[in-house]
């Protein structure tokens, strides 16, 4: 592995961990930096997962404060998280390369979209009740799902349906967001290692990048205006979305 691609992976991993902290979509990035690696999609994208959840857990730790007054329902939540994960996970794994290929520029463009609607999609901060209502269960349900099986844009879409379900101030809901995606990333990274589907060497090299900018993330989503990360990242899954449609 030449020092250009460790370092092409390094800054990739820690954008991707400051993307997440702020509202989902980093896992365009760590795909994208894996597959130009040149590992097979579903070795990328259960790669993706293990890189992701130090970041989580970093930025769950940075808004520990907000976590505080929700534990309870994040618990029953964790428990359908789990249950999501390990189907959405368990369905990868059961496909092959070149099928899996041939949904991979679908799911993107799908991803994107939710990603760049994210926006409208935000919750209005009116009128908050409780995130494990049976309608955010079984949003969460759905969402864990689609996390085991590829996960890129799992963050909007479950500051989306979390919001949905509960309302709320954004920030209680991004560290309810962060926490659950914990939950799904370390039920798939058991799920792929058991399947021998991770790349440990790629991983190793981007896991503490991620960790950082999963810390220095939650920073820049409490100070800095959010649109031009944003529109790189929509940039970034289009990008990706076309090179798997011309190449495939």
């Amino acid at each position: 592995m030449s020092i250009a691609l460790i370092a092409i992976l390094f800054v990739a991993g820690f954008l991707s961990g400051a993307v997440n902290a702020i509202a989902g979509g980093g896992t365009f990035l760590t795909f994208g930096a894996l597959t130009l690696a040149g590992l097979p999609p579903i070795s990328a994208n259960a790669t993706s997962s293990v890189i992701q959840f130090p970041g989580y857990i970093t930025s769950t730790l940075a808004y520990r404060r907000e976590f505080k007054t929700m534990w309870r329902g994040a618990v029953l939540l964790a428990i359908v998280s789990v249950i999501g994960a390990v189907c959405g996970s368990l369905f990868l794994i059961s496909l092959s390369n070149p099928a899996f290929r041939s949904m991979v520029p679908w799911l993107l463009l799908g991803a994107t979209a939710v990603f760049a609607a994210g926006p409208k999609l935000r919750p209005k901060t009116q009128g908050e009740s409780h995130a494990a209502s049976p309608l955010g269960l079984g949003l969460q349900g759905i969402t864990s799902f689609y996390g085991g099986f590829f996960g890129a844009g799992m963050g909007i879409m479950m500051l989306a349906s979390l919001g949905l379900a509960s309302g709320g101030d954004y920030h209680r809901l991004n560290a309810l967001k962060n926490f659950l995606s914990i939950v799904i990333a370390a039920v798939a990274i058991v799920i792929f290692a058991s399947a021998g589907a991770l790349s440990w060497l790629h991983a190793a090299i981007m896991i503490p990048a991620v960790a950082v900018g999963g810390y220095a993330g939650v920073a820049v989503a409490k100070k800095v205006p959010q649109t031009v990360l944003r529109w790189v990242v929509v940039a970034a899954g289009l990008g990706l979305a076309a090179y798997y449609f011309f190449t495939g």
